[in-house]
């Protein structure tokens, strides 16, 4: 749906003044005065036309300090704390928590070959990809088109278990982003280690243990019409766009079949608790979902200083995780976490829209999502404009410890 077929939606955004947003925000907030400077930089956003909408959690040494919804999810309708936003690649750290579960309980090695559970995948060359190589973005199969949603789970494995990995790539000698392929396959390695589907597994192994109720990565058909019926799927809007358009991806198809690097959907509330489990180092209000030698290891850099061949940056990653890469260049590092996140910060953002992510260093908690899509120079300007005014805001600026810096032309490695 264009925004142009409804009348009052080029108004609307034009005519919201800031006071009538926060008027509007205040109806569904929680300690968002701590943070005058992140609230202004969204409300700036809003104004500008990049987002209709955010949400963002905040927490501090485990206490919450602010959680709030801004602006509105379409026109007229307010965005809620408790609208489920679309974390797009924000979720792919999901999947990597649940390899690690199944590493620790001994169902799998990390070194393993993906043909180690899914012998069909060493077709045409791949037997030597293993699940380390899949979690670094090192493997060597950036499939753009898995044909996600309108082919089945086992259509999209057959099509990725069919193809050649791409030329002069030595798995883990190479790095690229693959947004889809291997997320994909590392569902299935969960699904035949575990016997479990992967929505089912992550479902009842982590958002069920962590209260997260309204989480998903494929949600079932009926809390689908559940959801809808109450208004609660929060719609993705084109910025790029003059009016705003929707990309209509709330369908039942895109949000009840599971693609594991790309359709979690959930209030950013929820998302939050997943990183305080991380910094609690598996921990969570008592629950205990991963050792902490495990955190410490995914959370870690184990893919160091290379260049991505998807975004031409050197990135750092952990095990699934995309790891503080400042010291590459804080002004131009693609999804980053603002200029005063500490050396170990550790998390994963989604594309143009989301990031959640825990500062180890500052015990900080940040999730954050707009409803708004703008160009990608758009989009990082403002991502950046509010997690340093959170930093800012918090007192937090300036304060990291044990930073050390490190050249672009440093040694680069995977471990």
């Amino acid at each position: 749906m264009s925004v142009g077929e409804n009348p009052e939606m080029s108004e609307s955004i034009k005519n919201l003044t800031l006071s009538r947003l926060q008027s509007r925000m205040s109806m569904d907030e929680t300690g968002i005065g701590r943070l005058p400077r992140a609230q202004e930089a969204i409300h700036h956003g809003i104004l500008e036309g990049t987002h209709l909408g955010a949400q963002l959690r905040v927490s501090l040494h485990g206490e919450t300090v602010a959680e709030a919804a801004f602006g509105e999810s379409r026109p007229g309708a307010p965005l809620t704390r408790d609208h489920l936003m679309l974390w797009l690649s924000s979720s792919k750290p999901v999947a990597a928590v649940a390899i690690g579960q199944l590493w620790e309980r001994g169902r799998l090695e990390l070194d393993d070959s993906v043909a180690t559970h899914i012998p069909e995948f060493a077709q045409n060359g791949k037997d030597g990809i293993t699940l380390r190589h899949l979690l670094t973005h090192t493997g060597g199969i950036r499939m753009l088109d898995v044909g996600w949603p309108g082919a089945t789970w086992d259509e999209i494995l057959a099509r990725i278990c069919g193809m050649k990995p791409e030329p002069r790539w030595i798995p883990g000698e190479k790095a690229g982003y693959h947004l889809a392929s291997s997320w994909f396959v590392l569902g299935e390695v969960i699904r035949r280690v575990d016997g479990r589907p992967f929505e089912t597994y992550v479902r009842e192994e982590i958002f069920c243990p962590l209260g997260m109720r309204d989480s998903w990565i494929g949600m079932p058909a009926d809390r689908y019409a559940t959801y809808r019926a109450e208004d609660r799927i929060a719609v993705m809007w084109n910025t790029e766009k003059t009016p705003p358009e929707s990309y209509g991806w709330e369908t039942e198809e895109r949000c009840t079949r599971p693609h594991p690097g790309g359709n979690g959907y959930g209030p950013l509330h929820e998302l939050s608790r997943f990183y305080e489990m991380l910094l609690g180092r598996g921990s969570y209000q008592g629950r205990r979902l991963l050792l902490p030698q495990t955190v410490d290891l995914f959370t870690s850099r184990q893919r160091e200083g290379m260049i991505d061949a998807t975004f031409k940056h050197p990135l750092d990653w952990g095990l699934g995780f995309i790891l503080n890469s400042n010291h590459y260049g804080a002004d131009t590092v693609p999804y980053g976490y603002g200029h005063h996140a500490s050396s170990p910060t550790f998390g994963h953002s989604g594309n143009r829209s989301s990031t959640a992510f825990a500062d180890p260093e500052h015990q900080l908690v940040v999730a954050l999502a707009f409803n708004g899509l703008p160009d990608n120079e758009r989009h990082e300007h403002r991502i950046r404009a509010v997690l340093d005014a959170i930093y800012e805001d918090l007192g937090l600026a300036g304060r990291q410890s044990g930073h050390r810096a490190r050249s672009a032309g440093s040694s680069s490695s995977i471990r």
